[in-house]
């Protein structure tokens, strides 16, 4: 591995121009892709094998031309104090509407008159005009969304309080400056680093580049594979940081290599065929995590999943490509000011400085002092803030955790006084009679079961298909669709269905979006150890291969778990229990994402091997060097500790661009992950990581000679590279078999 990439690396460096053209023209190829595709399609939920998702395929079959999964429109009406929605001019405004959203748009299905529809409030004070689309919200025209808008501020005009609701709304998140402020900061970081304005450019630039290539893409084939907006953010999220990260340690490799007297094109090759190997096995941690939410057998998770190890991909071959190629271009600019100057006056340039100890020597040795001491204090530390993951409640969000001044939460607000909060989120149930011999006796016996149910605030007339063998029911709970309560109204309506079917024939399934969000999560959850298996065990292997260890892969798996239970941890303090709500914009505290624990687990177990493969090869590198268990790991903390920090705040910054995000899916995975990425990176890796080497000694390095024989040899640490380049008469190093602690010999 390392020697090929050291060819890679010689190679680009010298057709600097050739490689350049190939990654300019692949941006522009996929960028005029992006401009010349349509919208992405939608952002419906499709959850195989669950009751929700089979009640919506016999809709489809019973109910042809209708579109179940459409989007809707409610536009909520408030009487001036003193009046009542069936005052006559009132109930005429409301009429006018009903009948400028029918001739608004080819795209609605239909709307229905409140006054028929038993749209009014029991205290007559409130009415709602339920508007279907024969098209999901992301393919609904904006034509028809300044439709919906025109009636709703021409019902205003009157004088009543209008607020609209329901996802025909629904539009691309946006993110904010706050993005931008993430890239900033990481620019700084980088200054800062490499004090060279070439040096902390070339990773942005490259980052940007690979961004740009990938969500180009993903955006040229959203029509075509059924991509969502959210899909294009979270991979915009990962790419750049991986991206930054990965150009970052190639680039503090190649100024290494030239502080230590190296050519320039041979300092771009040993420099990719060394931390390039890193890059690489680090970039297939993160892209085994993400491809292995397709176990999940949510198509939309696996697509956000696949699209985001697309961009991982990209970044890895940008790094080992185009970076060495940049580096070309660069010339001696990549380096400091203060090392050119030296260089001229034929100093040594830095090298004067290197025998005083550093941030990362001066930590190490601390921590190897004290070992057991920062061991607990870490651990019982993450455990601390880990506490709160054990009340976490899943769900997905509705209009209730939008901000209090959007017209959807007011339009919540309007609809929860009026008609209770259930009616936010009604239930559908599909009766399926066909196999019943008195179709509308199942239903109407169905209907009244569903009545009885405790927390079931009404059920609507059934509603047949023109077959009469199947009928829908509208069901409202008395509680909030995101409740716990809530959930336990559809499970008991489910428990009814047993006895429906052996008396009547008839099946009974309840979907609608809040029975989807629950199955959502109960499949979810039922993943979530299969896949923690899977990715945990790959990765596991990868990691052996890599360290040639059994402990140090361990030791690895169990700090991810630590780190990523903290951050749940983090995520329910903030976003259900709402602590510093206010500081991310957390209006209303309510349950977590029900896919945020499986994606969390996916994204930070890959990016925390990021720092454990750029960490530790070091001291592996130097610990089969012949240097002690203990003086290892100082070395590995003196030549990474100050880049893998500033990937560390590079990666966090990024990450937390995105709580400024419309979305709130996006906003809470943008704060998770930046959490998680502070956790994993400067308490498990920088802390307890170097504890529990000092604690292991020598043993953290054993591997059984049958399976030391059985692995493969990747060489990421260069061994091979470095006795190929390594003239005759070098001096080679090497390790006496029967003492592995003795003075190495010299032969």
């Amino acid at each position: 591995m390392a020697t090929f990439l050291y060819k890679l690396g010689r190679f680009a460096f010298r057709r600097r121009r050739f490689v350049a053209l190939i990654w300019v023209a692949l941006l522009a190829v996929a960028g005029v892709g992006a401009a010349t595709a349509s919208p992405p399609s939608n952002d419906s939920f499709s959850i195989p094998g669950t009751e929700a998702q089979k009640a919506f395929d016999v809709l489809e079959q019973r109910f042809p031309g209708g579109n179940a999964q459409g989007a809707t429109a409610r536009v909520v009406f408030r009487a001036p104090a003193g009046e009542k929605m069936t005052d006559a001019a009132n109930k005429a405004t409301v009429q006018k509407t009903v009948r400028e959203l029918q001739s608004g748009s080819d795209e609605v299905a239909s709307v229905a008159d409140p006054y028929k529809a038993g749209g009014v409030s029991k205290d007559k004070t409130t009415a709602y005009v339920l508007t279907s689309y024969k098209v999901s919200a992301m393919e609904l025209e904006d034509k028809t969304r300044d439709a919906l808008k025109e009636a709703g501020e021409d019902a205003r005009a009157s004088g009543l309080t209008v607020e609209i609701g329901g996802d025909a709304l629904e539009q691309m998140p946006e993110t904010g400056a706050t993005e931008i402020i993430g890239i900033a900061i990481s620019a700084v970081v980088l200054l800062i680093t490499f004090g060279s304005l070439v040096a902390a450019g070339l990773p942005l630039l490259t980052a940007i580049i690979g961004v740009g290539i990938g969500i180009s893409g993903i955006t040229a084939l959203a029509t075509t594979l059924g991509l969502s907006s959210t899909t294009s953010t979270l991979a915009m999220m990962i790419g750049l940081a991986v991206g930054i990260d990965y150009a970052l340690f190639i680039v503090s490799r190649y100024r290494a290599e030239l502080a230590e007297g190296q050519e320039r094109e041979e300092a771009a090759g040993r420099a990719v065929g060394t931390a390039g190997s890193a890059v690489v096995f680090a970039g297939l941690t993160v892209v085994i995590a993400l491809a292995g939410l397709a176990v999940v057998n949510i198509p939309m998770l696996s697509k956000m999943g696949f699209a985001a190890a697309g961009t991982v991909v990209i970044a890895v071959l940008i790094a080992i490509s185009l970076i060495p190629a940049l580096l070309g271009f660069a010339g001696n600019k990549v380096l400091s000011r203060k090392v050119r100057k030296a260089a001229k006056k034929g100093a040594e340039g830095e090298a004067a400085g290197e025998e005083k100890p550093n941030a990362g020597t001066r930590w190490a040795r601390f921590v190897l002092r004290r070992p057991v001491t920062v061991l607990l204090v870490g651990v019982l530390g993450l455990g601390a803030a880990a506490l709160p993951a054990a009340s976490l409640e899943l769900g997905l969000p509705d209009d209730g955790s939008q901000p209090t001044d959007t017209t959807k939460r007011k339009a919540y607000d309007l609809m929860s006084d009026g008609f209770g909060p259930g009616s936010n989120g009604p239930l559908m149930v599909v009766v399926d009679a066909k196999g019943s011999d008195d179709p509308k006796g199942a239903v109407e016996q169905a209907r009244q079961a569903i009545h009885d149910v405790d927390g079931v605030s009404s059920v609507s007339p059934a509603r047949f298909n023109t077959d009469n063998d199947t009928a829908t029911l509208t069901v409202i709970s008395k509680y909030k669709p995101s409740s716990v309560d809530t959930e336990d109204v559809v499970h008991h309506i489910r428990d009814e269905a047993a006895s429906l079917k052996s008396g009547t024939g008839a099946e009974m399934l309840v979907t609608g979006q809040t029975a989807m969000n629950i199955d959502i999560s109960q499949k979810l959850n039922d993943a979530l150890l299969p896949y923690l298996g899977l990715v945990v065990g790959l990765a596991f292997l990868l990691l052996m291969v890599v360290f040639r260890s059994l402990l140090v892969p361990l030791k690895a798996a169990l700090g991810f778990l630590l780190s990523v239970v903290a951050a749940l941890g983090a995520v329910v303090a903030v976003f259900q229990w709402g602590w510093g709500g206010s500081l991310f914009n957390v209006e209303e505290p309510g349950p977590i994402m029900s896919m945020m624990p499986i994606f969390m687990i996916g994204v930070v177990f890959g990016l925390a091997m990021d720092y454990e493969v750029f960490l530790v090869t070091r001291m592996r590198e130097a610990y089969v060097h012949g240097e002690r268990p203990g003086q290892a790991v100082v070395t590995g903390f003196k030549h990474g500790a100050r880049v893998v920090t500033a990937a560390a705040v590079i990666m966090m910054s990024v990450f937390a661009g995105f709580i400024g995000s419309s979305e709130s899916m996006v906003k809470m995975i943008g704060f998770g992950l930046a959490i998680a990425v502070f956790f994993d990176a400067f308490i498990v890796r920088m802390t307890i990581v170097p504890a529990v080497l000092a604690l292991l000694g020598k043993a953290a390095w054993w591997l059984p000679r049958w399976l030391d024989k059985a692995l493969p040899n990747v060489d990421v640490e260069g061994e091979g590279l470095r006795k190929q380049l390594a003239p005759d008469s070098a001096v080679r190093v090497e390790r006496d078999e029967r003492d592995p602690d003795a003075d190495l010999t010299r032969v």
